[in-house]
């Protein structure tokens, strides 16, 4: 996947005079802060050159799972069309680039960032690319949401890692609130990042909330640790990202796991595909998770036929009808 054209030339053009070295020791920095899933109280990107460094090398793959995730939205609630978006801890607009991308008809767009030089960029990048209106907030997930107005599409993106784990449950429910019709929360695809979102799964079918996706049910989860339930999305790496990076190859995998619930109750659901499928000659096996709940490997044949034929077609991550 990549970077719409317009946003892949609006960080292009942020990026165009910065040194690549300050960009190289800004990423090592943001990365060592995300892999540590730090919560000491500081802004990941609370600097103007946290903030490009990011642009170069987190703002592609955040853009790929993000983009992902709503595709499984769209795919759950074909009928589903938002015309508002309220985006927590929005970054410099990724959730309102994929969410245009997705439905070009939104018309209005709250984005809640409590970094100043975050906020400056995901303004300068939407202006005049973006139709929707985009009212950028300055505020912080945990105490700022008051007096914010519900809509149809709630999101946080990368969120949840970065927030104190007592204070996550609260976090929930003022989301919830906030959600005029469908909620959506993305996480880093770590066994961390799965508990995190099978936390928010419980409190919200406990608040009324229907699960689209990835689940094919509302039960308990059939995984158990060491297992864990994660997507991943293959990322293009332009030039400056793979020097930054000090990386040869030209793309990389961004391991993710999401969460879409709605206010309405989901159609029925497909068998979605939650490890990447292992095939052979004549023979495909695909780890499935079930509408009933259950979840296991199973095995397809040319002796299955047309379902076969679709068993070979599909990928981790997708359903099979």
């Amino acid at each position: 996947m990549e970077l719409p054209a317009r946003l892949r030339q609006g960080v292009d053009s942020l990026l165009e005079k910065v040194p690549v070295s300050a960009l190289k020791q800004a990423a090592k920095t943001l990365s060592e802060r995300y892999r540590a899933e730090l919560r000491d109280g500081r802004l990941h990107m609370g600097e103007d050159m946290a903030v490009k460094a990011y642009l170069a090398t987190r703002l592609p793959a955040t853009y790929a799972a993000v983009r992902a995730s709503l595709e499984a939205l769209s795919e759950a609630r074909p009928d589903f069309q938002p015309t508002s978006l309220l985006d927590i801890g929005a970054g410099p607009g990724t959730m309102l680039w994929a969410t245009n991308d997705a439905w070009p008809e939104l018309e209005q767009a709250a984005l809640v960032e409590a970094s100043a030089a975050v906020r400056k960029a995901g303004q300068t990048l939407a202006e005049g690319a973006i139709a929707a209106r985009a009212d950028w907030i300055a505020g912080d997930a945990t105490i700022d949401l008051d007096g914010i107005k519900p809509a149809d599409l709630v999101s946080a993106a990368y969120v949840l890692d970065e927030i104190v784990p007592a204070s996550l449950p609260k976090l929930i429910d003022r989301l919830w609130r906030l959600t005029a019709d469908t909620l959506l929360l993305v996480e880093p695809g770590t066994p961390a990042g799965w508990q995190r979102i099978l936390a928010a799964r419980r409190q919200l079918i406990e608040a009324g909330a229907h699960v689209l996706a990835p689940c094919p049910h509302e039960a308990p989860s059939p995984l158990a640790p060491p297992d864990w339930c994660h997507f991943s999305r293959s990322v293009s790496r332009s030039r400056l990202h793979r020097l930054v990076k000090e990386a040869e190859v030209p793309w990389e995998d961004e391991k993710f796991i999401y969460l879409a619930a709605s206010r309405r109750h989901a159609p029925a659901r497909a068998a979605r595909v939650i490890a990447p499928p292992k095939g052979g000659s004549g023979k495909v096996v695909l780890k499935l998770c079930q509408p009933d709940g259950s979840a296991g490997e199973r095995l397809f044949s040319k002796r299955d036929g047309d379902v076969f034929k679709a068993a070979r077609r599909v990928d981790w991550g997708d359903t099979l009808g």
